[in-house]
């Protein structure tokens, strides 16, 4: 599933493109919005609240859009062709200069903006929320410690915690706390894991990259995670890959047995 910060990214794109325009088509192709019709809407903006993303029309409506696994919103030119096949397209929003082309999302909803709250508020801080305050940050450190006997990894993944971490982030925020994902909350300083969730999130918003080494050559852009076969970047040895979760919620996660303590799963 895409992170915050790819989600984030794409809410601006969109923002950059739609904004300010008067819609001249707009074609629907989920079956819960099949009848629906935009055409003559003015875009008044983009807006993304974790993994959540909202295009706000004049007259108070949002379309609402999740990208879950697979999901993706690109920008063309208008009369440009599309890099993915047409019976993947769930959207297209256009005009005569630009169009937006929503492929595979699977949730898609139209709804009064004023009850977007519905869809996200049960979400903890967004960590890519301009308007971050201490407050904000306050409830994230409470929100992880509420419950100390929790892997580590599970907590850090539950949007209701903190919204924008995928399992990219996971991994490496627990590489860089020194401890494995299966560890408890309670070993860790839950002020400090906020705030490198924060300052990865922010220092990945504005690029397709996602960095957490600080080093941008590829193959050197990650700790752990991804890199069963080069090793750790920082000691070199060999990294592993186990599973948390169970379900849906089920992630591959890495981690250096040398540079991490803490519980892992049997090999």
């Amino acid at each position: 599933m895409p992170e915050g910060d790819t989600v984030f990214l794409t809410g601006k794109l969109l923002d950059r493109a739609l904004a300010g325009r008067t819609l001249s088509r707009t074609d629907f192709r989920h079956p819960a919005l099949a009848t629906a019709n935009l055409t003559g809407s003015k875009v008044l903006g983009v807006r993304t609240v974790g993994k959540h993303l909202f295009t706000r029309f004049a007259g108070e409506l949002s379309l609402h859009s999740h990208l879950k696994m697979d999901g993706a919103w690109e920008v063309y030119r208008a009369g440009a062709r599309w890099r993915h096949p047409a019976h993947h397209v769930r959207v297209v929003l256009a005009d005569a200069q630009v169009q937006a082309v929503g492929f595979r999302l699977h949730d898609l909803e139209l709804l009064p903006t004023g009850e977007e709250s519905r869809l996200v508020g049960h979400l903890g801080p967004d960590l890519l929320d301009p308007q971050w305050t201490d407050e904000h940050t306050a409830r994230a450190v409470a929100a992880l410690a509420a419950d100390p006997g929790r892997e580590l990894g599970l907590a850090l993944l539950d949007q209701s915690v903190m919204a924008g971490l995928g399992n990219l982030y996971k991994c490496e925020i627990c590489f860089l706390l020194h401890v494995t994902p299966w560890v408890p909350v309670s070993e860790v300083d839950s002020g400090r894991a906020v705030a490198l969730a924060r300052k990865l999130l922010q220092a990945n918003a504005w690029r397709h990259e996602q960095v957490t080494t600080g080093d941008l050559a590829r193959g050197r852009r990650n700790w752990v995670y991804g890199r069963t076969r080069a090793g750790c970047h920082r000691c070199g040895g060999p990294v592993r890959v186990g599973t948390q979760g169970t379900d849906v919620h089920r992630r591959p996660t890495w981690y250096c047995p040398r540079c991490q303590r803490g519980p892992a799963p049997s090999q």
